[in-house]
């Protein structure tokens, strides 16, 4: 992921994302080093104002399967991940 790099980026900290989250710098730095949720990453690419589909490195290999209201995404690309978090979004609000 490219939490950190666009923290650096946009000259912050951890600390300020944190708070602009509500949460605590520990809890951010456990989502920045893969223990996250799909919620957690919304609200870190909220609190960095940019889509969530940049928080992930493009230039890695992207795969995974996600189950989500009984439907299985296969996420193996950007565009795959943000059909997954449209879907995602629209199911959640």
């Amino acid at each position: 992921m490219r939490i950190k790099q666009l923290i650096k980026e946009k000259g912050i900290t951890v600390a300020q994302v944190a708070s602009r989250m509500g949460v605590t710098p520990p809890s951010l730095s456990r989502a920045i080093n893969g223990n996250t949720t799909i919620e957690m990453l919304n609200r870190i690419a909220t609190a960095l104002e940019v889509p969530i589909t940049d928080l992930f490195d493009v230039q890695a290999e992207l795969y995974g399967l996600v189950q989500f209201k009984g439907k299985t995404y296969k996420i193996d690309s950007d565009q795959a991940l943000q059909r997954f978090y449209t879907d995602y979004q629209a199911a959640t609000r």
